[in-house]
């Protein structure tokens, strides 16, 4: 596996959400009629109503989505990032583009109509998210709007999973992904999410046979992928593409390069969050491997953004990550 040296480290493509995060009680969860600890998506009219019931409330706001949380991770690493999404003409979409470009990141992020596409993240007192989300303007990002130069300046391009299920966004995925490929770019895939993965398991097969060179997994999405877990599932992951990764939560990671096995330990911290752990893992690793460190190094990196994450309130640090003593 060659990386070149590019403009960009990493371009990522992805959702661009903005986060809403507030804290109530199991309560208000309720009164929603939400179901604790899980995704809702909302249309724009229930969103708007729920911004209502919240005016109120002392709201952080931050931008969001998989992808675009790896990509800010790395840009707070000290990687060159870009990032391809798509927002609306609101005030929302100025706010998100704004705090990507803070982040250190290159925007190539669209406009359009609607709404852009936001997460309310509601905080209960034991620390679980459950999340009412709009997806707006986010899924409406053509193949025909971008600049495929960006890929071909880029060492490594990552797609978040969730891409891959609506049909125009996986002609976005497709169309970047023989263009990288066409170009010596790496391409890297995050499955996700387990029960994406068992809805779309025929597109991500094809993906990791003809384009991945990296593939990010959990432990579940390893599980429904390959059938298999931990060091089995590696195994087969490991058949489709240059480098696997198995993330095992507390149980740490293993990640598989040729004939290589690399087992990285989690690094203990006080969890307050773990939603954006392994977005922020995949930060680390993608920041470890295009600044030219080893796998074992690079999983380092990644477990120990990992830990940031899961010791702060949001999906993100919103912080310049120092690596010494790491690297």
């Amino acid at each position: 596996m060659q990386l070149k040296k590019s403009v960009y480290d990493v371009t990522g493509i992805g959702s661009a959400l903005l986060d809403f995060m507030v804290e109530v009680d199991d309560s208000f969860i309720s009164s929603l009629g939400l179901k604790k600890g899980e995704m809702h998506l909302v249309d724009a009219e229930r969103s708007m109503e729920i911004f209502k019931l919240l005016q109120s409330m002392k709201i952080h706001v931050a931008p969001g989505g998989s992808c675009a949380n790896t990509i800010a991770g790395m840009a707070m690493m000290g990687g060159k990032c870009s990032f391809i999404g798509r927002v609306a003409s609101d005030d929302y979409a100025t706010t998100y583009i704004d705090k990507t470009v803070e982040a250190g990141v290159t925007s190539f992020i669209r406009k359009g109509k609607g709404m852009t596409g936001h997460a309310i993240t509601f905080i209960t007192p034991d620390s679980e998210r459950t999340f009412a989300t709009h997806l707006g303007a986010a899924v409406e990002l053509s193949a025909d709007e971008i600049d495929y130069s960006v890929m071909e300046n880029s060492s490594i391009l990552h797609l978040e999973g969730y891409l891959f299920e609506p049909e125009n966004l996986r002609d976005v995925c497709y169309r970047s992904m023989k263009v990288a490929k066409e170009s010596g770019t790496l391409i890297s895939v995050d499955l996700a999410d387990p029960a994406l993965v068992g809805r779309i398991k025929n597109i991500f097969t094809d993906v990791a046979e003809k384009f991945a060179d990296i593939i990010f997994v959990n432990e579940e999405e390893a599980a429904a992928f390959t059938g298999k877990r931990d060091e089995e599932a590696l195994k087969v992951l490991s058949g489709f593409s240059d480098i696997a990764i198995v993330k095992l939560g507390a149980k740490g990671s293993i990640i598989k390069s040729g004939n290589e096995i690399v087992k990285v330990d989690a690094v203990k911290t006080n969890v307050i969050n773990t939603n954006g752990a392994g977005d922020m893992y995949a930060a680390g690793f993608l920041y470890g491997l295009s600044s030219g460190r080893s796998i074992e190094i690079s999983g380092k990196i990644a477990s120990y953004a990992a830990s940031l994450a899961v010791a702060s309130a949001g999906a993100r640090v919103e912080s310049k990550i120092d690596l010494k003593g790491i690297i």
